[in-house]
């Protein structure tokens, strides 16, 4: 199979250098790990076509990768018998229409490079990350990412208007006209965002763009006795359209990321939280908080998976929760957490918490069964912006009823009959056969 995979991509495209093969079966967090047969390099769709068809015929699976940067397993393999198709090299860029403030990318190209694309049109982005200069967007397309401007402009979802995808056996999906208002049919475009390479293999997008950030811009670092309050300033320093970000970080994840990277501590060292808010103008404080006004803040934020990834080996958590849930959750961490290590930092506005619990084995999950069930039981979600994996497969049904699930399960079926896109991620094996023998 490898000799006919070279004939497609090139000898030189297929990869089974060790600690080549390595990397691209480890993901960022360090606690999935799985080395594949190869990793391919495709150039261009028609080469993804045909890398499908040929592991099709031999019966392996395929785990689409681009900038490999997530956190729950679902960017590397699960099997070992399995080839890594990477999309780095889809890196076609269109021409931005000032038009419709519109552009078509390659899977391959980076957020880092869709921004400054953008900027050279007096133009932005909306999805913007910690890990832009590696996460790719057929990458934050998969998972559907988050980050800080979620609040002003959404998810990727809310970007994407077209996409061109290869799914399983084959057939290219190709819906790229970035039309506003079309009714024909079911929304695949929507459906493959979030998927996380399940359905098919996104090689291009179509993506919204937005009038520039201003470049004077106000951080603002808050410090706050709960996280009530946090979320009461931030809805009342500015305007919501003025609102460009609003982030908070835990007590210790603040001390920590000051001693990594050495940095003086910003406002008083007594607060449980600090709220980060990024404002068009100055915002409307109370004149009694303790604050610091100064564009460098956001490294206290933007450093903070760093800084936990210097503690060990991080079961990093990413949940969602009604606003009026979070403290309640969060005071609730270090009992179920105990004797481990626990701080939690995230996109505030959106009640999304990243919840770092330092200690447990990476294949010892007590805790995160606890932590999720006590979010589900809060009304949350056991994932916001990171995705499913195969790190939360046991735990989807926490936060998706069974009709849910069996719709799911019936429609990877129906577009993967021989499961050979990301086995293990989004479904347990058992999910996806319970769900054939119920439609059979």
């Amino acid at each position: 199979m490898l000799a006919a995979l070279a004939e497609i991509v090139g000898a030189d495209q297929v990869v089974t250098d060790g600690d080549v093969l390595r990397s691209h079966g480890t993901d960022w967090s360090g606690r999935w790990a799985v080395t594949p047969i190869a990793v391919v390099r495709p150039a261009e769709t028609d080469e993804v076509t045909r890398v499908l068809r040929a592991c099709a015929a031999a019966h392996v699976s395929v785990t689409a990768q681009g900038g490999n940067t997530g956190l729950v397993g679902g960017s590397v393999p699960t099997r070992q018998d399995s080839v890594v198709l990477s999309t780095t090299r889809l890196r076609t860029t269109g021409k931005v229409d000032q038009r419709t403030r519109q552009v078509t990318v390659g899977a391959g190209v980076t957020v880092a490079e869709l921004q400054a694309l953008a900027h050279e049109r007096g133009l932005t982005y909306g999805v913007d990350l910690a890990a832009r200069d590696t996460a790719t967007i057929g990458g934050t397309v998969a998972t559907n990412a988050g980050g800080v401007r979620v609040v002003h402009f959404g998810d990727t979802r809310s970007q994407v208007v077209g996409l061109e995808a290869v799914f399983a056996d084959g057939s290219v999906m190709s819906h790229l006209h970035g039309l506003p208002k079309d009714s024909a049919g079911y929304d695949l475009v929507k459906l493959l965002v979030g998927s996380e390479g399940t359905l098919g293999v996104v090689t291009a997008v179509r993506v919204q763009l937005h009038d520039a950030l201003p470049s004077e811009r106000v951080t603002t670092l808050i410090g706050v006795p709960f996280l009530a309050r946090a979320v009461e300033l931030f809805q009342s320093v500015a305007p919501r359209d003025q609102l460009l970000a609003a982030e908070y970080i835990d007590v210790t994840g603040m001390r920590l990321v000051c001693e990594v990277a050495q940095l003086p501590h910003p406002v008083g060292d007594h607060w449980p939280y600090y709220l980060l808010v990024e404002t068009v103008h100055e915002p409307f404080l109370p004149e009694d908080v303790d604050a610091a006004v100064d564009r460098r803040l956001w490294i206290y934020r933007e450093r903070q998976p760093e800084a936990a990834a210097t503690t060990g080996l991080v079961h990093s958590l990413d949940v969602a929760l009604p606003l009026d849930e979070l403290d309640a959750v969060v005071e609730a961490l270090a009992a179920l957490a105990r004797p481990h290590l626990v701080f939690t930092f995230g996109h505030l506005a959106e009640g999304n918490l990243h919840i770092q619990v330092v200690g447990p084995n990476a294949d010892d999950i007590s805790v995160t069964d606890r932590v999720l069930e006590l979010v589900a039981s809060h009304g949350g979600s056991v994932s916001s912006e990171h995705g499913v994996g195969r790190s939360k497969t046991r735990h989807l049904a926490l936060c998706r009823d069974p009709a849910q699930l069996r719709a799911m399960a019936a429609i990877k079926n129906a577009l993967d009959p021989g499961r050979l896109l990301n086995p293990g991620v989004l479904f347990t094996p058992e999910s996806l056969e319970s769900a054939t023998i119920a439609s059979s």
